[in-house]
């Protein structure tokens, strides 16, 4: 594969470094494409919180914010291996990490404050960590198998990298696929919570009980794997007919 430009003259004649980084053109936003079930209302509820926002808050203690809660959210759900109760910290985490990571975004755009570059990257890096933690939770909580939150883990950081490099090739940054956003997989996996704590673990279907969460999770598994199959030959295909071989 042919290397940039770049690293040739960084290592033959370092003026002409300096000349192309200062004839690279500016950084610019990819399109981002939010098409979930409830985009709409929740850009509303967004704006009308950063709008009422004290100026003393800024984006980066929102990311904070929804980080920790995250991660809290991860030990809610490690703890209710042996008291069902920690389901309650656990679905309190998700509803703040919703705020925490929905709202930063939205409340540096209405202040004209972005970062896009270091937005983006810390951001990310910060759902990365999170989701990490979040998974091992479900892993030592009891109520799912450690391979499912193991496979749900890789197949959102494959779904992550695949949304990152259509972002930086294709131009789109996509924040949802086929309806279903981040916002609508905390609504679910805090639906099951909530069906955990009141039934207990247990589901029974076609004649034999399995796990609530395990169930969940080898559904979720089935669609993110789906997502990541057909949006990179969607994404691969568009590449190969807007580049072809001269």
């Amino acid at each position: 594969m042919a290397s940039h430009p770049v690293e040739y003259c960084e290592q033959i004649d370092p003026e002409v470094l300096e000349e192309i980084k200062e004839e690279r053109p500016a950084f610019s936003n990819a399109d981002r494409i939010q098409r979930s079930f409830i985009a709409r209302i929740e850009k509303s509820v967004l704006i009308w919180l950063a709008e009422r926002t004290p100026g003393c808050i800024n984006s980066d203690h929102l990311t904070i914010l929804g980080f920790v809660a995250q991660i809290a959210a991860g030990a809610g759900y490690a703890m209710a291996r042996w008291n069902r109760l920690w389901l309650l910290l656990a679905i309190a985490a998700l509803a703040v990490n919703w705020l925490g990571d929905s709202l930063d975004g939205t409340l540096a755009r209405y202040r004209n404050q972005q970062r896009p570059r270091y937005g983006f990257y810390v951001d990310h890096m910060v759902d990365s960590f999170g989701a990490l933690a979040l998974m091992g939770g479900l892993a030592l909580s009891g109520s799912m198998h450690p391979f499912i939150a193991i496979g749900l883990l890789i197949l959102f950081l494959l779904l992550s990298i695949q949304s990152y490099l259509a972002t930086y090739t294709v131009g789109e940054f996509r924040m949802s696929f086929w309806r279903l956003g981040p916002t609508e997989l905390r609504i679910f996996l805090a639906a099951g919570s909530v069906a955990l704590l009141a039934r207990g673990p247990g589901v029974h279907l076609l004649g034999r009980d399995y796990r609530l969460f395990d169930v969940g999770g080898l559904i979720g598994m089935i669609g993110m794997a789906l997502m990541l199959a057909v949006w990179t030959a969607n994404n691969t295909s568009r590449l190969y007919r807007e580049e072809p071989i001269q």
